[in-house]
């Protein structure tokens, strides 16, 4: 008997439920035994892996995905490797559950204690990006939560196997196989289904493009954590080493473009503008990436830069293109990123202490660099491991989500017979 969406995702809940229940209790020697096992799955299923992301790619570019959609789910020997390490990585991380965060007594005898426990069931919804698939599995399970998976039709077969070889090895040493789940459906029915299954998950996930987040957001029935866009700014201020400038600005927009934390818009001092503008253009363009550009800008580099538009300054392009705009200093450059940022990642080159502590004290975002790329906005990068992506949040996570960002915390209150 087939199972409607809706009666699947059902069993799929029922399912994580118990299996939470069971992580919860099991030791840090059981979940580190879990995930060098599911590495080794990883590892022993690299072709079946292969296979299924070359038909992923080949469907996709029958579709008609970007380069960078196509670039952000694919997949090589060489990467699967990388993903089965950073399941390992997760092994050498501290266990944070039972973590006593704080204890005290109370004049009437109480000990009382806030210990850090999963949070139990957490559903993810994500585009593109197959390693998702693994590094939510690695932290979930390291953290005791069971976990809900439900990728994008651009990767569904790489997701299918990278989820198979994570069963397999939870299996393999008695953690229940039902630990992470994939929802085996690219119908977008499952996104709204899976918002209002706040009966068995208790924190919902959504990474991906606007319409998917806004989608989930406005349907869920539990705690939502955003990972929303990655409009993400690089100012060069008058005080800045325009040599280590040019290099974090490429790095920021080349070194892979289609992700969260490369640089949408590069802002100059006009001051400093007719001195540093050619040069980086001429980098950039080099590398293949499509100027547009303010009025000072255009004059200054001539009619190859394409005229920007208001909504190029809001625009997250994950591809090679890159919006500049000149300002008159710091404060303009800061009005320029809290009015048409996504509070992501934003950076500030400079040599001027002062300037740079205003920018890092102004800028809101959730990780704010001072002449470093935006590049090292990553879990793996601030020492987290691998993480469940980038929260642009304020509660209850913000910034790379690693392991402490997937528990909660609950009150354990000792007596010896006390009444109220």
């Amino acid at each position: 008997m087939t199972l409607s969406l809706s009666e699947l995702l059902e069993q799929i809940g029922q399912r994580a439920a118990s299996s939470s229940r069971i992580l919860a209790r099991a030791t840090t020697a059981e979940k580190n035994e879990a995930l060098l096992a599911i590495a080794s799955q990883i590892e022993k299923s690299a072709q079946t892996i292969l296979a299924a992301n070359e038909a992923d790619l080949g469907a996709g570019s029958k579709s008609g995905l970007s380069s960078a959609m196509l670039n952000r789910a694919r997949l090589d020997a060489k990467g699967i490797q990388k993903v089965a390490d950073s399941v390992r990585e997760v092994v050498q991380l501290a266990d944070p559950i039972g973590e006593v965060l704080r204890q005290w007594s109370r004049p009437n005898g109480l000990k009382i204690s806030r210990r850090r426990v999963p949070i139990g069931v957490i559903g993810i919804i994500y585009e593109s990006r197959p390693n998702v698939t693994s590094d939510a599995a690695a932290l979930c399970l390291k953290t005791g939560n069971a976990v809900i998976l439900r990728g994008g039709s651009e990767a569904i077969r790489s997701n299918m196997a990278l989820a198979e070889a994570v069963s397999n090895g939870s299996k393999e040493v008695g953690l229940p196989e039902y630990s992470v789940q994939l929802v085996p459906s690219t119908d977008r029915t499952a996104v709204t289904l899976m918002a209002q299954m706040d009966r068995y998950i208790h924190l919902i996930i959504p990474r991906g493009g606007r319409s998917l987040i806004e989608a989930v957001t406005s349907a869920a029935r539990m705690p939502v954590i955003k990972h929303f866009d990655g409009i993400c700014a690089a100012y060069v201020d008058r005080a800045a080493n325009l040599q280590m400038a040019r290099q974090i600005v490429l790095n920021a927009k080349c070194q892979r473009p289609g992700v969260c934390n490369a640089i949408e818009t590069m802002l100059v001092d006009e001051t400093i503008a007719h001195h540093f503008l050619p040069d980086v253009a001429k980098a950039l363009w080099e590398r293949g990436v499509q100027l547009r550009g303010d009025p000072l800008s255009r004059h200054i580099l001539g009619s190859r830069v394409l005229p920007a538009t208001e909504e190029d300054w809001r625009t997250e392009y994950l591809d090679l293109i890159l919006a500049i705009k000149t300002v008159r200093g710091l404060e303009e450059a800061i009005e320029h990123i809290e009015t048409y940022g996504s509070h992501h990642s934003d950076v500030i080159i400079t040599e001027d202490r002062v300037v740079a502590e205003e920018f890092l004290n102004q800028v809101d975002s959730a990780a704010v660099f001072w002449n470093a790329s935006t590049r090292f906005n990553d879990g793996g990068e601030f020492g987290f491991g691998a993480e469940i992506g980038i929260s642009t949040d304020r509660l209850h996570a913000r910034g790379p989500m690693g392991l402490e960002e997937l528990t909660s915390y609950k009150y354990v209150v000792e007596g010896t017979g006390q009444v109220r």
